[in-house]
């Protein structure tokens, strides 16, 4: 992409990783290296799974280099009872409650025109801001349960939905719930993704 991102924001350190170890074996493309790293540094990343993925890149190595890893110029024995110094300023700031998060409107809209009885539902719910995608979720199916019920299941990349409305998504039929804003796919999932105030999400049934 134009931003330096390979793919999405999630992908671009594990592709990143394979420009690193594989770069004497292929001719230089033209693609521009300090934004890809660029854009990966300065990305909030939350889940353990990317961050292992965008880490050994933003170190110029990959996972290839684990095998010639050596562990005892990296770890050492410590001796006695390890000690912290908390500097002043933390006391402080773990004492300090932050301010309370005012409330934002979500739109809301699931979209079934793919398969069985084709339905579209729209709801507008108000949640905390810096909320996730995933209370928005919540929120609807507390408000109106008999239409935006929905089911999720753990990933080691977080919670991804898996049936909405009663509709599963189905690794046969190659369905799954895409979700979107202002048109454009989300590049985080529901367990990580912010809306802001106001922002139309759209959850489309769709295949790939």
């Amino acid at each position: 992409d134009g931003d330096g991102v390979i793919g999405n924001i999630y992908s671009t350190g594990l592709a990143l990783q394979a420009l690193v170890a594989t770069s004497q074996f292929y001719a230089p493309r033209e693609w521009d290296c300090a934004q890809a790293f660029s854009a990966v540094s300065s990305h909030d990343y939350q889940l353990p799974m990317a961050m292992a993925q965008v880490l050994p890149a933003l170190l110029g190595k990959s996972y290839l280099d684990v095998a010639t890893l050596d562990c005892t110029a990296v770890v050492s024995p410590s001796s006695g009872t390890a000690r912290v110094r908390v500097p002043p300023t933390v006391g402080t700031m773990l004492l300090s409650s932050p301010p309370p998060a005012a409330p934002i409107t979500v739109h809301y809209t699931i979209t079934n025109e793919l398969q069985g009885t084709r339905f579209t539902f729209t709801t507008s719910v108000k949640v905390l801001a810096g909320s996730t995608l995933l209370k928005v979720l919540q929120a609807a199916r507390e408000e109106e349960p008999n239409i935006f019920s929905f089911q999720t299941e753990q990933t080691s990349w977080g919670p991804m939905v898996v049936s909405i409305h009663g509709l599963a998504a189905n690794a046969q039929d190659r369905t799954y719930w895409k979700f979107l804003s202002s048109g454009d796919a989300l590049q985080q999932g529901v367990g990580t993704y912010k809306p802001w105030d106001g922002e139309h999400v759209q959850a489309v049934f769709s295949t790939y």
